[in-house]
Formats: structure tokens, sequence, C-alpha cells
């Protein structure tokens, strides 16, 4: 859920979404107060553990090996009172020394396979929850663009990071815990049913009501829980926001430091208040478990009592033995307490991860997708396309009918006015979205018949948002060929007219360039993506606007670079400023979703229509 449902997106020719407005964090909360409902989810939740049979099945035998031992020390203890303090005749210390030693013997054997077990439940517990934050990495990985761009980077964190990690305690305990105080309850009651069934009665006539009750309470932590989460999301989203490089530039550039540590500060009060909530939630009820687990000795005393008076033989090693193992008791049975509300807790973290891996990708291959025919390569057509984007209002279409060929090692630039879909020609490209009518064929096949990752080999994109890592030159460069040598990264930063300026840096190729690469000017940061594009060396060449941010003198120096780039492979260059696709061979005009015109810049002046009216514009602006 978060962001996911809603309907935030990417509208016209590639406007990008602002932030969630209050109004709709608000609804988005409320349609959070419960969490997710998962079918089967604690089926599912069982399946996470089917790898590791094998670690379960010896940590369920250390555990009952264990929980047998740590009853008989109370046994031993009735024997050391009845026969070696206070036999007739007086004690026996031969006897005593036996059973003191033999329940050293099994404090120490049962310390031993503690540590064992405890080994065991940390490997599979922390294994599983680091298979599951890669299986939820892995396909978000696959996810299509749309569902990013509706969706807050934050709140995707918060689920990798905060969802996971939430129930990393449990996946870690949970076996050995239950399995553990199980076995020790069970064997803790046949032992006082062994000692005495009249006081065993007494002990257990109120544990139902425990039960119930603890339901009840772990109903509540459950739906606390998934709102605690959904803050968490919240705050990490605006950390996400507000402590990048961007937005600490956005926020000083307004004087709005105090506004974002409020909004900060509101959404830290509500967290605030939900971790009260959750640890209080329970509070109470285990304070009447304790409670009552205490009085019980106390009770017991007096049901021994009226045995006695009644003569029923009860002697004092039993009752000693008795109250032993019902204080062995209280750990055990509170901790299965205790795991059963965190297992309704984690429930509720459990459901939104499985939300998340339970979304199917928008566009994915199918089973008879195929590589690439690289014969064709560099041709690409559209084939009366058209394309609404998934939050678009019903009839609105971004393209509409759009049909061009493009033969390979052309220049092809699209111009037109903003909003007109210049962009989403390249999105449809590389199929980052899916036409939603008509075909959009790379090398002469349909890219919907193509497998994506063979698509994707054969295209280079440069946008106008240069994404850069916070790492060195080299290895932003060797993103795109990770085996590329040394001289290879020189010989495409040379292409790119960026290997001179790199080379008068210190620390030349293992500079780093900070968080998306701000230690570097727009002009260096878009020579360095034209550099790591040229490493690719792809077929096809998308250019995004990749000079429109950029100054006239690094608008040059990169246009002379992406004129070296373009050489030898087909080019389609979305651009805003006319002058740098003069010579492009082909130039298709893009108004309202529609291709109203098409030829050479001297072919679209001659004609005088909407093209000459947007260069005659921009010659005016430019004198």
């Amino acid at each position: 859920m978060d962001s996911v449902a809603s309907g935030g997106g990417m509208r016209g020719g590639g406007t990008r979404p602002g932030r969630v407005s209050s109004g709709d964090a608000r609804a988005q909360k409320a349609a959070n107060a419960d969490a997710p409902r998962i079918p089967d989810l604690f089926r599912r939740i069982r399946g996470l553990f089917a790898p590791h049979r094998r670690a379960l099945v010896v940590t369920v035998i250390l555990v009952f090996v264990g929980a047998a031992i740590s009853v008989l020390p109370p046994l031993l203890t009735k024997q050391a009172f009845d026969r070696g303090l206070f036999p007739s005749g007086g004690p026996d210390v031969p006897v005593l020394l036996e059973l003191v030693g033999a329940m050293i013997g099994l404090w120490v054997l049962s310390a031993g396979i503690g540590v064992w077990q405890t080994y065991l439940t940390a490997t599979v517990g922390n294994t599983v929850m680091g298979s599951l934050r890669i299986r939820l990495f892995g396909h978000l990985q696959r996810m299509e663009l749309a569902f990013f761009t509706r969706t807050k980077t934050g709140v995707i964190q918060s689920r990798l990071q905060n969802d996971v990690g939430g129930v990393a305690n449990v996946l870690s305990n949970t076996i050995s815990s239950v399995l553990g105080n199980t076995v020790t309850v069970i064997a803790a009651f046949v032992s006082m049913l062994v000692l005495s069934w009249q006081m065993t009665v007494v002990t257990v006539i109120l544990l139902p009501l425990l039960v119930v009750a603890q339901r009840r309470v772990g109903q509540v932590r459950a739906r606390i829980a998934t709102r605690t989460q959904e803050s968490l999301s919240d705050m990490t989203a605006i950390t996400q926001e507000a402590l990048s490089v961007s937005g600490i530039l956005l926020a000083k550039s307004f004087n709005q430091q105090r506004a974002e540590v409020e909004r900060y500060s509101a959404e830290n009060r509500t967290q605030i208040g939900l971790q009260v909530r959750q640890q209080m939630s329970g509070q109470w009820f285990f304070a009447v478990v304790q409670i009552f687990l205490s009085v019980i000795p106390a009770v017991i005393y007096l049901v021994a009592a009226w045995l006695i008076l009644r003569d029923v033989p009860v002697t004092a090693g039993t009752i000693v033995a008795f109250t032993t193992v019902q204080a062995r008791l209280t750990f055990p049975l509170m901790g299965l307490l205790r795991v059963a509300l965190d297992l309704q807790t984690s429930g509720a973290l459990f459901a939104r991860i499985f939300e998340y891996l339970d979304l199917h990708p928008a566009i994915s291959d199918d089973g008879s997708a195929r590589r690439v025919d690289e014969s064709a390569l560099g041709r690409v057509e559209f084939d009366d396309v058209s394309f609404s984007y998934p939050d678009a209002e019903p009839g609105q279409r971004t393209l509409d009918g759009v049909s061009f060929d493009i033969e390979p090692g052309r220049f092809a630039a699209f111009v037109g006015p903003s909003g007109a879909g210049k962009t989403t020609v390249s999105y449809l490209i590389p199929r980052f979205y899916e036409a939603s009518g008509g075909a959009v064929r790379f090398a002469g096949t349909d890219v919907r018949d193509l497998q994506h990752e063979s698509l994707i080999e054969h295209i280079g994109i440069v946008s106008q948002e240069t994404y850069l890592f916070h790492a060195t030159i080299g290895e932003n460069l060797r993103y795109a060929r990770p085996d590329a040598t040394d001289e290879q990264l020189v010989a495409a930063a040379r292409q790119a007219n960026i290997h001179e300026t790199i080379s008068s840096f210190p620390d030349g190729y293992d500079t780093v360039v900070g968080e998306r690469g701000y230690r570097l000017s727009g002009g260096e940061k878009q020579r360095i993506a034209i550099a790591r594009v040229l490493l690719k060396d792809p077929a096809v060449l998308v250019l995004d606007e990749a000079t429109s941010a950029l100054d006239t003198v690094s608008e040059r120096v990169v246009q002379d670079a992406l004129d070296t780039a373009a050489r030898g492979r087909t080019t389609i260059a979305i651009a805003h400023r006319l002058s740098t696709v003069r010579h492009a061979d082909v130039i298709f005009v893009v108004d309202a979703g529609r291709i109203v015109e098409r030829g050479s810049h001297d072919e679209l002046v001659a004609r005088g229509g909407v093209y000459a009216g947007l260069y005659g514009q921009q010659a005016s602006a430019a004198r």
C-alpha cells in the first residue's frame, strides 16, 4: 500500500511528480489502518524456512533434549530433600553429594545445548531474513518505471530496512522459543501432575483466561505495529528527501530548514506515540500474568495445608519440588505468551513485505521472448502507437497514432512544445512503459516479443538528469561495462571530451564525485554520462534533453561529445533547443501527442509551420 496505491505518476511529456499532499498522506494512513490481507500468510512464512529443514530438525531435537533436561533438576531437588537432607536418621551426605553432582552436570549440559541451539536459530533466522531482503530487492528491481514514479523512495527503503528488520528477532528466536517453551511447559505440567494432581488443578485453572486475554492484546498490537511501520516509512521518506544534496539545497534556497525540521518533528511525535502505545499495549496484561504466577506458590502452601489436614500424603520435598517446578514454569509460559504476541505483531510486518512481493511487474518477458536480431540492429519503428500514462484521465492520450521509421545509422530528432509527448517516445523505445496501442519495433521485431535484457543491451540513454553514484569516476564509468580496462575507460573519456578534465584532478579516475555527482559541474557530469554510454557501445543512442540544463559554453563542449558519440549509430534526440538538432537527418515535430511535421531543418523552416515558428522564437530570443 503506502504510496503504491496512490495515483501519482508522470503525465504528458514527462512531468515530474511533486510531493504527496498532507491530505493524500492522511488518506493513505487511514487506508493502512490495518495490515494488508495476505492469503495463507502463515503458510507462506513457514515456507521461508523450507530450505533449512536439516538445521531445524537438529534444533528441534536440541530443544526437546534441553527441555527434558530442564525438568529433571526439580525432581532431583525432591530427592535431595527427602533422601539427602531429611531422611530418617539424619542427613545422608553421600546420597546428597550424588544428587547435587547430578544437578550440576545437568545444568552444564543444558547450558551447552543452549549455546548450540542459539547458534543454529540465529544462523537460520538471519539467513532467512537476508534471503527475504534480497528477494524483495530483486523483485523491486524488476518493477516497471511507473511503480517508482508513484512511490516515494523512502517508502521503498522502509520496506527493505524497517519491515524486514522488524521481523529479524522473530525469525531468530521463534523456533527455539516456541518449541523449547512448549516442551518445557508440558514437561513441567507432567512433573506437577506426578507430584500432586490436586495442586496442579489449582495452578492451571485460570490459564484459559490468560490465553483469551493474550489474543485480544495481540490483535491490538498488530494494528499498532502496522501504523508504526507506516510512520517509519514516512520518516524514512522525509529523511531521504530532506537530507539529500538536492533537498538540502532546496531547503536552504527557500529558507525552509525550520519547516523541514517541523515536518520531521511532527512525524517523530507520531512515531513516539505509536512506540509508547505498542510497548504499553501488553504491559497490563503481563503485569496481571506476573501477579497471577507469583501468587500461585502462596496458594499452593494453603492447598498443601488443606491436603495434610485431610490426611493426603504430602511431604516437604513434594511441596518444595512442586513450587520449584511451578516457578520454572513462569518464564517459559511468559515466553510463550510473548512469542504469541510477537507473532501477531510480526504478521503485520510480513503482510507488508508480501504485499510488495505479490506485486506483478506490468512489463515482463513472456515465455516466447527472444533476443534481438543483430542483423537488423539500429532500426526503430513506431506503427500507429498510442499511449496513456497509468494515472491519466480516461481518454487522455500522451501519444495518439504516432508512426515513423528510423533507418540504422540515422540521426533523428523529436522537437515540439513542452508536454507534447517527446520524452514519452524515449520511454517506449527501451520499453520502460508499454504502448497502449500499435507497435514499437526494434531491429524489426515488436519490443513485446524481445527479451527485455537483450533490448536494453543495444540501447544507450543520456538524459537531462544525469545520475552518478557516490563513487569514483572510474566506478561510475564501469557501471556500463564492469570488465572494462583502464585503457578502455580512457578511450571512452577522450571521445566524450572529458579525459583532460579528469586527468587534471589530483586523484584522476579515482576521484570520488559525491552524491549524484555534486562535486562536478553540469557539463562534466554530462560528459562522464556520455563516456559511460560510449563504453557500453550501443547500436541505438537516445538523448533526452541532454544539453538543455547547460550554459552555452558547456553546451558546446557537451554537444561536441554527443556528435562524436552519435557517429556510426542510430541516434534519437529529444530536444528543446533546436540549434542542437539542425544537422539531424530527419526532425519530427510533435504537438499534442501527434507528429504534425517531419523533414530536415531547411525543409521545415521553408514550410513555415510549427517548427518554423519555434525556430523563429528561439532565434529571436538568442539575439
